[in-house]
């Protein structure tokens, strides 16, 4: 059973019931037992054409051209296996549809599983690979839903600081994020306090309160205050992907703008951000995580990119523990709800959503 978006209308969804297909040899069934939801998703849909993230699992349902199964980060089991490398029971952590199974081909190694089906071959290798739990330094039993629902966007916000504390003359500078109360921006803004950076949050007005007594940022004001804020050298995160906000903070900055990244789409409905665009300042250009994943590895090697992320990521389960809160929902129904929510931007930012399509009662 899986979700289905349409893409050419976010809010339309649907649901499909898998037919049940015997594995071709050297495959793998995995059922997906929980997985993470949160704006973080809505940026996925939203930039789904243009950076494939529809193309890593197809829909196979009537129509399927039109629709799109949402990519979510959780945790399965292989139920089924004719590879033998890979044996039923092992768990796996990593990019699964919103759904309740995934057919992969497995490549194995001691510490992942990297799915090489032929329709993923032109797809970012980082989004391919799933990690096998029992051999995972990262992985702890206790912390499953919070590794769910901040691993990933964490990792996102790790890249994103190390690419701006990489350059002298960017990492001197404030930062300013949009959609401040969105958790990726908040590894971003956690990122930057860390390293002494002066980081600057936009949000709406509902969520000033909660963002600023996160107290990992200098300043949080509402979008419609941006002109009220000092001037300094500064780098724009743009987590909102709204060109209004953007054309704000680049007509109130200007020249002491160095840097505007496009980073997510949590605004639905604000426009289809462009780096083509020309506010004042510096060209919009977006940042695709997976690139510098790939330039840290071969500068770094895997291990020391893992090391390194690694003691960031204990310190921000830390500081994120006392205030999320996880919300377990179960079902397609609940989730279809939850996901509108999301793309309305109507929910908690505390909120952190645990989610399964597997049978059984109880959730939110």
């Amino acid at each position: 059973m899986h979700v289905e978006i349409a893409k050419d209308e976010l809010s339309t969804t649907r649901l499909v019931a898998d037919v049940e297909v015997s594995l071709n040899a050297g495959q793998a069934r995995v059922a997906v037992d929980a997985f993470g939801l949160s704006t973080n998703n809505i940026t996925y849909a939203h930039f789904g054409e243009a950076m494939k993230y529809w193309d890593f699992f197809p829909s196979t349902g009537e129509d399927a051209s039109r629709w799109g199964r949402l990519p979510v980060w959780g945790f399965g089991e292989v139920v089924d296996s004719t590879n033998p490398e890979l044996a039923i029971g092992v768990r796996l952590f990593g990019y699964f549809p919103m759904g309740d199974q995934l057919i992969i081909t497995p490549s194995v190694t001691s510490v992942s599983v990297v799915d090489t089906s032929a329709h993923r071959a032109h797809l970012a290798s980082a989004y391919n690979s799933f990690r096998i739990c029992e051999s995972d330094p990262l992985y702890r039993a206790d912390r499953e839903e919070l590794h769910m629902l901040l691993y990933p966007l964490f990792f996102t916000s790790f890249l994103i600081d190390d690419f701006l504390s990489d350059d002298d003359a960017l990492a001197a500078t404030d930062v300013i994020v949009s959609s401040a109360s969105s958790k990726t921006a908040m590894g971003v803004a956690f990122m930057a306090r860390r390293r002494g950076a002066r980081v600057v949050g936009l949000t709406s007005q509902k969520n000033v309160e909660f963002t600023s007594s996160l107290n990992i940022y200098d300043v949080v004001v509402p979008y419609d205050q941006v002109a009220s804020l000092s001037r300094r050298a500064a780098v724009y995160v743009d987590m909102a992907g709204d060109p209004l906000v953007r054309t704000a903070v680049h007509e109130h900055w200007g020249d002491e703008l160095t840097l505007s990244l496009v980073v997510g789409g949590t605004h639905y409905g604000a426009g289809t951000p462009s780096p083509a665009s020309r506010p004042p300042g510096p060209r919009p250009t977006f940042f695709f995580a997976p690139d510098r994943v790939s330039a840290r590895t071969k500068q770094w090697g895997a291990d020391e990119l893992n090391a390194q992320v690694a003691t960031a990521w204990h310190d921000f389960v830390t500081f994120s523990d006392p205030w999320i809160l996880r919300r377990h929902v179960r079902g397609a129904a609940k989730i279809t709800k939850v996901y509108e929510s999301l793309l309305r931007g109507d929910v908690d930012p505390a909120e952190g959503f645990v989610c399964s399509l597997r049978e059984g009662e109880g959730g939110s």
